[in-house]
């Protein structure tokens, strides 16, 4: 979740509209689809996760909650106070990790609710506020680290990181890397099923790149996939690569746009894939979620 402030400066009108955009490509979109609103009444909402049986947990960062969509269309809250969470992503045990802004640390919260650090600094700093996270196939995981000055911390300055970089973070070790330090504003994160490439925006240069991931967790090959930047991101199972910001916007595995959703909301700040059958596009927009059918699921 970006602060108040920079939306301002990057919004340059609302979409109205709920119709696809006139090229859009019909594959990704299963036919007769509507965007529809699944819930409301919330301050800003961010960092969809989707779980084994595909509810889909989001946060309300300003509420500081983490609520529950079901697939049976219901929502819930399912813990507040949550650490003023963003982006989060569930692991192959069931476990939610969430970047808990509200002390800028990593977290892992338990089916039960049991919360443990697994980040809390970086060479004895306090880091500028994890936003989004990705796990790869072997359970590390990368996750974003940008700037957005937050009106409930109470720290100095002077203890923060000295830029905003994209980290490497190895479960077993608990050892932190940071594996991308030339970016203005990294904030979007996901990678392929496989593991191999991963995607970061930069939302701060309106650019979005692709990168190489390595066995022990440095990035290679970096590359231009788009002339975009973004909020938050997924994939779908054909390597389609949804972006956010004003409504969401899909580009192929070679950064060719081929869709345009456009979303009725100031900001949409995440996307993921959820429902029983994983071909829900679920959208975390400003004060409400919407979702709308899609043709084809999100990567696994």
């Amino acid at each position: 979740m970006p602060s108040l402030k920079f939306l301002s400066c990057l919004l340059g009108g609302t979409f109205l509209a709920l119709s696809l955009s006139a090229d859009e490509p019909a594959s990704v979109i299963a036919p007769g689809a509507k965007l529809q609103v699944l819930a409301d009444g919330f301050v800003f909402t961010e960092g969809p996760a989707v779980d084994a049986e595909g509810n889909v947990y989001f946060t309300d960062q300003p509420n500081d909650r983490i609520v529950k969509w079901s697939t049976d269309g219901k929502t819930s809250d399912w813990m507040k106070p949550a650490g003023r969470s963003n982006g989060t992503y569930f692991d192959r045990h069931g476990n939610l990790l969430a970047c808990a802004d509200g002390s800028n640390e990593l977290w892992s919260i338990s089916p039960d609710k049991k919360i443990t650090v697994l980040v809390k600094d970086f060479g004895g700093k306090l880091l500028n506020g994890p936003n989004d996270l990705w796990i790869r196939p072997d359970g590390n995981l990368y996750f974003t680290d940008p700037l957005y000055k937050r009106e409930y911390w109470k720290r100095d300055p002077k203890s923060q990181q000295p830029g905003e970089y994209v980290y490497y973070f190895n479960l077993a070790s608990g050892k932190v890397i940071p594996v991308a330090t030339d970016l203005k504003q990294p904030n979007g994160i996901a990678g392929t099923s496989d593991g191999k490439t991963l995607f970061v925006a930069d939302i701060g240069a309106g650019k979005t790149y692709s990168y190489s991931t390595t066995p022990e967790g440095p990035l290679t090959n970096k590359h231009l996939f788009c002339e975009m930047g973004s909020d938050g991101m997924t994939l779908d199972a054909n390597g389609n690569v949804y972006l956010t910001g004003k409504g969401v916007t899909v580009f192929d595995p070679n950064g060719k746009k081929i869709a345009s959703i456009p979303v009725p909301e100031p900001w949409t700040g995440n996307v993921k894939f959820g429902g029983s059958d994983r071909k829900l596009l679920f959208i975390t927009a400003s004060t409400k979620v919407y979702g709308i059918k899609m043709a084809v699921a999100g990567a696994k």
